[in-house]
């Protein structure tokens, strides 16, 4: 059966409708995970069955949930809802105002922090590279061609044979303990800034930090975070440093910690000597201002969106390949031939499952604990949210409260995916018109009442 007439079946068969409604439920996912169960409500103090869902009463007797997977490339509709998630907790850490973090957090001191790897190898660039001359192989040792924004070769090793792809790989799979011995930095020298020890500085103030991952063009990973500054007091979630805990404080620490953060990494087969990893010499430090950004200064609304956008695009251009680009599938390759090599029980014992990600391991979206909310918390109020509705439904007239009901249930794996290639083209069509529609809506918006009038 091709997909047009098992797309044909659907659209004819009696249950579309509640199909359809189905689809709606997982926000269109393209791979849906599928499930079989049954769930009942109950009142805790009475047992009072307030309702009753089985997955047998569902068209082809499945149910149907996200698959959560973040990547647009993969699954455009959930990959929208974590980018949603991702800039509410940003946000939230940066302006407040919002999901129960105070408005005056955005008072605090607060930087955007950008970390770069270090040099491998020229790379084609936008700009003409400084370096005259022609390496062993006869390629110059800079870029001197001046490429456009939107040309192909942007990143990619101007002498691949020159190109050290083994430390590219080790630093990339290193990055996220380099990073997590950067905050340990930080916080001494945060102290030492402000003329304290350690343990003075940790009563008075304390570091929060949201940092995503991105890939640039040469297929390696840097660094944004947004990092914050916050008092210490105990009856409170989010309190003020003292006044005299400033900015420059904070800029004066990160610097000094970027530039003294390094670990080593164990050899790899044929070597002997451990590799000192270090950040790349470009970094930049901005303050973030509570305001518009319209002086050109950097805005906490901006920086928020910058790093949720991010947090979804981080890898969506290393798929499957980089676009076919030799400069990642080399990059890959000597992933998987180090991967073939290495101690299975050692440091790179791992390197084999993270080729997709060209060597990187770490998470792309983390922050510290008291930042601001957590996506858990977004998601359970979701949940919340649909138990309100149920409960409006079952007991209209009823004062019952989310924490008085109890909800039982018990389902099964049945597999990934629509169950044909229709069901998957009337989901992905349905995604699309419901996209198409929220970007009319969202541009009708910006359009200015003057601009209506004259169009």
């Amino acid at each position: 059966m091709t997909y047009a007439e098992a797309a044909a079946r659907r659209l004819r068969s009696p249950e579309f409708d509640r199909w359809m409604r189905g689809a709606a439920s997982t926000g269109f996912c393209h791979n849906p995970v599928r499930l079989v169960g049954a769930s009942t409500t109950l009142r805790q103090d009475t047992g009072e069955v307030l309702g009753q869902y089985a997955s047998a009463s569902e068209p082809d007797g499945l149910t149907f949930t996200r698959c959560g997977n973040r990547r647009a490339t993969r699954c455009a509709s959930c990959s929208h809802e974590y980018k949603g998630d991702t800039w509410h907790m940003i946000m939230a850490g940066a302006a407040g105002g919002m999901k129960d973090v105070p408005e005056d957090v955005a008072e605090h001191p607060m930087v955007f922090l950008t970390l770069t790897a270090p040099s491998f190898g020229a790379v084609h660039s936008m700009t003409k590279g400084r370096r005259s001359g022609r390496c062993a192989h006869g390629v110059p040792l800079a870029c001197r061609c001046g490429h456009d924004a939107g040309d192909g070769c942007l990143g990619d090793a101007v002498c691949p044979e020159c190109y050290d792809y083994r430390g590219h790989v080790v630093w990339q799979y290193y990055a996220p303990e380099l990073w997590r011995r950067f905050t340990i930095r930080l916080r001494r020298e945060l102290a030492r800034s402000m003329g304290m020890t350690q343990r003075a500085a940790s009563c008075i103030v304390k570091v929060q930090f949201a940092k995503v991952a991105e890939f640039q063009r040469r297929g390696i990973v840097h660094f944004h975070a947004i990092i914050r500054l916050d008092g210490v007091d105990l009856d409170r979630s989010y309190p003020a440093p003292p006044a005299t805990v400033t900015v420059d404080h904070l800029t004066v620490a990160i610097r000094a910690a970027v530039n003294r953060t390094s670990t080593l990494a164990e050899p790899l087969p044929g070597e002997r000597e451990r590799r000192l990893l270090t950040w790349g010499r470009q970094f930049d430090v901005r303050d973030i201002v509570r305001r518009e950004g319209l002086d050109g200064s950097l805005s906490d609304r901006a920086v928020a969106a910058y790093i949720a956008k991010y947090a979804t695009k981080a890898t969506e251009e290393l798929e499957p390949t980089g676009g076919g680009r030799e400069h990642i599938a080399r990059i890959k390759s000597t992933v998987r031939e180090l991967a073939a090599d290495v101690d299975p029980d050692g440091a790179f014992g791992q390197l084999h499952r993270w080729d997709g990600m060209l060597g990187f391991r770490g998470h792309f979206s983390t922050k510290s604990r008291r930042y601001s909310v957590t996506l858990g918390s977004l998601r359970g109020a979701r949940r919340a949210w649909r138990v309100r509705r149920l409960l409006e439904r079952a007991a209209p007239m009823d004062d019952l409260q989310e924490d008085s009901i109890l909800v039982i249930g018990s389902w099964a794996y049945a597999g990934m995916g629509w169950l044909n290639e229709g069901d998957r083209a009337l989901a992905t069509g349905a995604a699309d018109a419901a996209r198409q529609w929220r970007e009319d809506r969202t541009r009708d918006r910006r359009i200015q009442p003057t601009e209506r009038s004259t169009s």
